[in-house]
């Protein structure tokens, strides 16, 4: 998934983005009111953290203004402002949660993926598709009982396909949410980490859970999804 950071504090800024990084976020980063304010209206991102006191502007302004203009990506505001009135103002004004500094990134984490499956109308942190576990809290997956070890941009794929399973995603979508402002990777390469997700997934399994719509891109099987819709290279 790919998110949003909006922080000034560089040793802070620094340390978040590397545990989201870790964790298997794409991740982009503001530094002042106006670039967040930019990258906001430019570019698709499943949440932002949004911290209140920022360089050139206020958050709460800037949340006001999304919210205003129609953005409903998920906030989730970080800030020193703990009172509950500031809670409250913040919650009021339009974001989705809110997370008092000093944080433990374990709980920042969990706070982001719960907003994530919000989004995707999911309670349950695992997603069972068939025979297919994916356990979104604690980022295991098992096919037919059995673990299945994925790389952490493996992971992010196969959990982006599960929050759109029977919905056919273009090679745009995916890449608009699992690579980061940063990423030099080249424009085959979601076609490989799809090939690579295909041998960990569906390699001696029934039936084929990833399935291909020429032209258009890639789909998870649900369990209702006609066998004519996708193929299987």
């Amino acid at each position: 998934m790919r998110v949003l950071l909006v922080e000034d504090h560089k040793p802070l800024q620094r340390t978040v983005r590397q545990g989201l990084e870790e964790e298997g976020f794409a991740v982009d980063v503001a530094s002042d009111a106006h670039e967040a304010d930019y990258k906001a209206r430019t570019a698709q991102y499943d949440a932002i953290l949004l911290d209140l006191m920022i360089p050139l502007g206020d958050g709460l302004t800037l949340l006001k203004q999304w919210r205003k203009d129609g953005i409903s990506t998920h906030v989730l505001v970080l800030t020193a402002r703990g009172e509950l009135e500031d809670r409250v103002k913040g919650l009021d004004t339009g974001a989705d949660d809110y997370l008092v500094k000093p944080f433990e990134l374990a709980e920042l984490f969990a706070r982001l993926r719960a907003l994530i499956r919000r989004g995707h109308q999911m309670k349950d942190p695992i997603v069972r598709i068939f025979d297919l576990e994916i356990d979104t809290a604690a980022r295991m997956v098992k096919r037919g009982g059995k673990v299945i070890h994925l790389t952490p941009r493996e992971y992010a794929l196969l959990e982006f396909l599960a929050f759109h399973r029977g919905q056919v995603v273009t090679r745009t979508m995916i890449w608009n949410h699992l690579y980061d402002e940063m990423d030099e990777a080249t424009s085959n390469v979601v076609d490989v980490y799809i090939r690579y997700l295909r041998t960990k997934i569906d390699k001696n399994f029934e039936p084929a859970l990833i399935l291909t719509r020429w032209g258009e891109g890639y789909m998870l099987r649900a369990e209702d999804t006609p066998a004519e819709v996708g193929t299987v290279p």
